[in-house]
């Protein structure tokens, strides 16, 4: 893609207008970072960020609603009327300086300055240091600006390159996080890192260890939402900073497996990733997939029979996989189902021996709201094997079965009254007649729904109150019929849109 001559913009107001309201208090207004970056790239940004010569007190001064509460200058500017939640808070940001960074992320010293100049010199990577002037409006929301480039950023976004502003090592001693970033970069739009930033990160990779795991957990969720996860994680541990997100998922490399599977547990794990990526499943069923087989190479045994066995690999799984994500500090939510994920998903085996009970039993294990999801897990486990069909028999069976377990029953439990209450308007004492009296009520709902009414059922009750058993049990025995006959068409139903028998 070449961008260097690209001089029009399609701009949401609510930008505009902030820029509009800096310079006509006559200060410099400029877009930065990867809003800039991803209008170049004719993406639409999910952030935009303004930088300045106004310091803080300034901005807050003209603009009707900010709040301001970190210590680098940023005052986020409400918009709260937008639609697009990417607009209902801009940041505008003073000019920077910065200067010691003891923790290896954050500065010990921000100075404010003057110079647009001293603030692209302190960004990450030169793709982000582009600086975008809106000079005039063309037409509805398109705008001609100026870009101020100074350190080739649109050459490296034509060239799909990521390259850091200045030597790369000093820039990630600076902020260990750039590292991880450059990869969640490199994921997200397809591009390579070049050379020399490469070496830096191999040889400064160490310094992840002392960033918060909140800020790796950001970016490693950034990677598995991406379009291509499973080439990120690659590129981690090529460079040697996956072991910082978890050491536990390289320990699958190398891990032979049995012979229905084509690759070792980790090029396994990463194809059951991608799978799930490439059908858009969530981010939940996405650790599920990178995290479903991590405790293989723990739990695995070798016996001539058998080759490689894993016994117990799923509960042993779900341990290492809490453990994991409470690390990176996922909310919990997040961690529940993702260890119920895995600690269910070598489910059953032989489609001819399972029953619906045993069905009921994995539902009640797993929670009705995650079933459909572990049902996709398997698919993504399948696929991850090398085998091509992703949708087999077997695996239609179970997702039949899961439909027939989670169904609900035609019944008399349906209508508006039950035996209860058919004893307190008729008087009568439990027995047949009281079932009989429910069928055959049930057997008129069916043929009318709107009959189903607590006032129709009463006053209808009271009439069949004074049939004989025999013209009860006739009437009752009709409504059981229509019942069982409902529920062997619905199953049927279910079968026949599985293909299954």
């Amino acid at each position: 893609m070449k961008s260097e001559n690209k001089d029009t913009f399609a701009l949401p107001q609510e930008v505009v207008r902030a820029a509009e309201i800096l310079k006509t208090a006559g200060y410099e207004a400029y877009l930065i970072g990867g809003c800039v970056r991803d209008l170049l790239l004719d993406r639409k940004p999910k952030d935009w960020d303004i930088t300045t010569n106004a310091k803080p007190e300034e901005i807050i001064a003209i603009f009707p609603k900010t709040f301001y509460e970190n210590e680098f200058g940023t005052v986020g500017v409400v918009n709260e009327e937008s639609a697009d939640e990417s607009l209902k808070v801009i940041e505008i940001t003073p000019y920077r300086l910065e200067s010691g960074y003891e923790d290896f992320r954050h500065p010990n010293v921000v100075t404010f300055s003057t110079k647009l100049d001293d603030d692209l010199a302190r960004r990450d990577f030169t793709i982000n240091a582009v600086a975008l002037e809106i000079k005039e409006r063309k037409n509805t929301n398109l705008y001609k600006g100026h870009l101020i480039d100074n350190y080739e950023g649109q050459k490296d976004l034509a060239d799909r390159l990521i390259r850091t502003v200045g030597n790369p090592l000093q820039k990630f001693s600076e902020d260990a996080l750039r590292m991880l970033r450059a990869v969640r970069i490199a994921t997200e739009l397809n591009f390579i890192i070049e050379e020399n930033t490469i070496s830096a990160i191999k040889e400064g990779s160490g310094l992840l260890d002392k960033i918060a795991k909140e800020r790796i957990r950001d970016e490693f969720v950034r990677i598995l939402l991406s379009e291509n996860p499973a080439n990120g994680l690659i590129l981690s541990h090529n460079l040697g900073i996956l072991k910082y997100i978890s050491h536990e998922i390289e320990n699958g490399i190398g891990i032979e497996q049995n012979l229905a599977h084509s690759y070792d547990v980790w090029e396994h794990s990463l194809r059951s990733l991608q799978h799930a990526a490439d059908k858009g499943w969530t981010l939940e069923l996405r650790l599920a997939a990178i995290f479903h087989d991590v405790a293989k190479p723990k739990t695995r045994k070798f016996s001539p029979e058998t080759k490689w066995s894993f016994y117990g690999h799923e509960v042993v799984g779900a341990r290492m996989t809490e453990k994991v994500l409470k690390n990176l500090k996922f909310p919990q939510k997040t961690i529940d189902k993702v260890v119920k994920l895995v600690r269910w998903h070598m489910f059953f085996s032989d489609t001819e021996k399972i029953t619906l009970s045993a069905v009921r039993r994995l539902i009640a294990n797993v929670g009705k709201e995650n079933v459909w999801d572990l049902m996709n897990l398997r698919v993504a486990d399948r696929v991850g094997t090398g085998r091509p069909k992703e949708n087999p028999y077997r695996l239609r069976k179970y997702k039949s079965m899961v439909e027939e377990a989670m169904h609900d029953p035609v019944s008399v439990g349906m209508l508006k009254i039950n035996g209860n209450r058919i004893m307190q308007v008729t008087h009568e004492t439990s027995g047949p007649r009281i079932g009989h009296i429910l069928h055959a009520l049930f057997e008129e709902v069916i043929e009318n729904p709107k009959l189903n009414t607590e006032e129709y059922l009463e006053g209808r009750t009271l009439k069949l109150a004074k049939f004989s058993d025999k013209e009860l049990e006739l009437l009752g025995g009709s409504g059981k019929e229509i019942i069982g006959e409902i529920e062997r068409k619905t199953i049927k139903n279910i079968r026949d849109r599985y293909h299954v028998e």
